[in-house]
């Protein structure tokens, strides 16, 4: 498919009449061709922001076929209804930096769906605190970069690293970050360097059962459902808005192994839906919540 001409619309605004016939209009008269478009007001429940979301997938002529040429198109629209709107070009492959500690079984489901086009994204590097998947990285063709981390290290000596990673995604024109299984506390300087473009996954267990070996805690509580939660990451750990989530039924039959190998499949599936939804434009921000269009 030839995607040079074809490009996705993101926007958010105050709900209020009008929104989607200014936008529809505006790209109709600029002899665009609308393929798909969404749109959800968040104002049905009581606790609901008031905000209007929409994505619209198009096809522009040549003449205005680059994001900037869209964007100024679309000032007077983007002034008049107060909006926050984004073009991303789908000729364009997002570039995805992934960091990983020692466990890679989310790491290695993201290079194989990458190199299989599961996953339509570059990966222009690789970010551990540990050596270990140093083959592994290799094996994909993909820059690894050890950035350890000494046990006890100190808030100065991890603020340093961090600012390590930030030249990478600054050198490397990083779209997004994905925590998949880097088991760091970040400060929230990092995170608001990475604000809105970096996505963590753990398990569902929390507050539940926290620490070491959560799965063998679930083991011993006789846990029925395993489950895996990704979100964007913020400063409050583990608590940014919630992009996906998904679980898996278990039994008394299986071992403590099992239930971790359970949960490292449904890890797997809902990071790479969450990373897949991102580099899409499908995911918008509604406060600490957020909207999916799927």
């Amino acid at each position: 498919m030839n995607t040079s001409q074809e490009f996705i619309l993101t926007l958010s605004c105050q709900d209020t009449k009008g929104v989607v016939y200014a936008v529809s209009g505006l790209l109709y008269q600029a002899g665009c061709n609308i393929l798909d478009s969404q749109q959800f007001g968040d104002v049905q429940s009581p606790d609901g922001t008031g905000l209007f979301f929409m994505r619209v997938h198009f096809e522009a002529p040549e003449h205005l076929a680059d994001v900037a040429t869209l964007t100024k198109l679309f000032a007077h629209v983007r002034q008049q209804f107060g909006m926050q709107a984004s073009f991303h070009a789908l000729s364009r492959r997002p570039r995805v930096l992934i960091m990983v500690s020692r466990h890679g079984h989310c790491l290695n489901d993201l290079l194989f769906r990458r190199q299989s086009g599961q996953l339509n994204i570059d990966v222009p590097a690789i970010v551990s605190n540990h050596p270990d998947f140093a083959e592994l990285a290799a094996s994909y063709g993909v820059p690894f970069h050890h950035l350890p981390l000494p046990t006890g290290a100190s808030a100065e000596a991890k603020r340093a690293q961090e600012r390590q990673v930030e030249r990478l995604v600054t050198e490397h024109d990083v779209d997004l970050v994905v925590l998949a299984r880097y088991m760091q506390i970040l400060s929230p300087e990092f995170c608001e360097f990475l604000k809105g473009r970096a996505i963590n996954i753990h398990h569902s267990f929390l507050p539940s059962f926290k620490g070491a070996k959560p799965y063998y805690q679930a083991h011993d509580r006789g846990v029925k459902l395993i489950g895996a939660t990704a979100h964007y990451v913020t400063a409050d750990l583990d608590e940014g808005p919630i992009i996906e989530q998904d679980v898996e039924r278990v039994d008394h039959t299986l071992s403590p192994e099992d239930f971790t190998a359970v949960g490292r499949d449904v890890e797997c599936v809902v990071l790479a839906r969450a990373v897949r939804w991102h580099v899409e434009h499908r995911v918008l921000l509604n406060g600490h919540k957020t909207i999916v269009f799927k």
